[in-house]
This record gives C-alpha cells, sequence and structure tokens, in this order.
C-alpha cells in the first residue's frame, strides 16, 4: 500500500507529538487540537504578548477584552480564526466545542447611548455546547444560545436562540430544527 504525503506527514506528527506536550500546559482546554498546532499559536500570544491574557490559542489579527470575564469549556477556542472580536466586559459564558468562523464578533457590552465613555450592564453572552458560529456573525449583549446551534453567516444574534436548530438572518431566527449533534463529546 502506498501511503500519500499527507498521511505520511500526518503519521509523522503523530509520532512527534510528545515534543509539543509542553505547550497544552498554556491551553489546558484546547484538548482536540494537535500540539504541534498550539505551537503555532504560542509565539505571537505568548512570546509576543497579543491576546497574552486569554488562556486558549488565538490568531494574532483576533482581540480579546476583558479575557478574565470569559469562560470556555473543553475543545472551544473562540478567536482561533482570523479577524474575531470578543469582547467580554459583562461576561461570556462557552461550554464545550465551540467552532467560530473568521470575524465573528461576541459582544457582551454596548456603549452606553448617553455617554459612549460608559458601558451599559447586561446579562453575560451564554454558549451551549456544539455550536458553530458562521463567518461575521456577531452575538450581542445578554443573548444566550443553546446547544447542538448552528448560526449561519453574517448572523446578528439580537435574542436567544433555543437548542437543536440551525438559525440564521439579521436579525438571526430559527430556520429548522437540527438533528443530535453525533461528533466527539468534549464534555467537561
Amino acid at each position: 500500500m502506498i501511503l500519500s504525503t499527507e498521511d505520511s506527514l500526518k503519521s509523522f506528527l503523530q509520532k512527534i507529538e510528545f515534543l509539543f506536550s509542553w505547550v497544552r500546559f498554556f491551553y489546558p482546554k484546547a484538548s482536540g487540537y494537535p500540539g504541534f498546532l498550539l505551537l503555532i499559536y504560542f509565539l505571537p500570544q505568548k512570546v509576543f504578548c497579543i491576546n497574552f491574557f486569554a488562556s486558549w490559542p488565538m490568531h494574532y489579527t483576533s482581540r480579546v477584552v476583558a479575557a478574565h470575564k470569559i469562560k470556555v469549556g473543553n475543545n472551544t477556542v473562540p478567536g482561533m480564526s482570523p479577524h474575531c472580536y470578543i469582547q467580554g466586559k459583562n461576561g461570556i459564558e462557552i461550554g464545550c466545542n465551540l467552532k467560530m468562523g473568521p470575524g465573528v464578533g461576541l459582544i457582551s457590552a454596548n456603549h452606553n447611548l448617553d455617554d459612549y465613555d460608559k458601558w451599559d450592564v447586561a446579562e453575560p453572552i451564554r454558549i451551549g455546547d456544539n455550536v458553530w458560529i458562521g463567518m461575521n456573525a456577531v452575538v450581542l449583549p445578554g443573548v444566550k444560545i443553546g446547544s447542538n446551534v448552528v448560526i449561519g453567516a453574517n448572523s446578528v444574534v439580537n435574542a436567544d436562540i433555543p437548542d437543536n436548530c440551525l438559525a440564521a438572518g439579521i436579525p438571526c431566527r430559527v430556520i429548522k430544527d437540527k438533528a443530535p449533534y453525533t461528533g466527539k463529546n468534549y464534555g467537561a
């Protein structure tokens, strides 16, 4: 049997995975990601201090504000895609296995309409397990997104989204029900 270049590279990386095991100390919740991939995010984030305070790997073009108010579950790495903005001033709670496309915004606090230097207080954003948020979608303050949900690209999520559905649009609305999630369980 002849192995393709991709198969042989994958095999090689699996054999030397132990060399990258130390990087998991910095990213304990990124359990589903290989160590060599985490190493790519380590240099800009932990050495050059771009999004230094995030406890998960982030792309160097993504930004996080108030990382200490953001709680993430296993295999959840908001901002790993480029150009994401995660603002946690009122808090963000994310379950296990969140996937986000490029350019996604999680905005937990709006500016006060009478004084732009102040932030309005709101409930935190809460996102369940096994959620996929498509490219350039925006989730606004106080929104609750259930588990096993897909949010379509370019959606503006300004109201709660229930479990087990596909939702999209401006404003984001449930389009149809979704079958149960059948992928790996990363539950805490």
